[in-house]
């Protein structure tokens, strides 16, 4: 299930895209970026809509995912 990124505090959805940057690993190619740039990029995506926050109701946790890689089962309540 999708969940606006509207319907969360501006603190959770920043904790959330920290956490995603934190679990995603650590090969960026030949220029590293600064944990701080990396968040503000997720957050970009969340805003424009390129990324959104999916729920798992089995997992009971939050993801981040892009807009065009979401399976149809994450698309419910869209």
């Amino acid at each position: 299930m999708i969940i606006p990124i509207e319907a969360l505090e501006a603190d959770t959805v920043y904790s959330l895209a920290e956490s995603f940057v934190l679990r995603e690993g650590t090969d960026y190619g030949e220029q590293e970026t600064e944990f701080k740039t990396k968040v503000q990029q997720v957050l970009y995506g969340l805003k424009s809509g390129e990324a959104v926050l999916v729920y798992s109701e089995l997992h009971e946790s939050v993801d981040i995912k892009r807009k065009e890689d979401l399976l149809p089962e994450d698309k419910a309540g869209e």
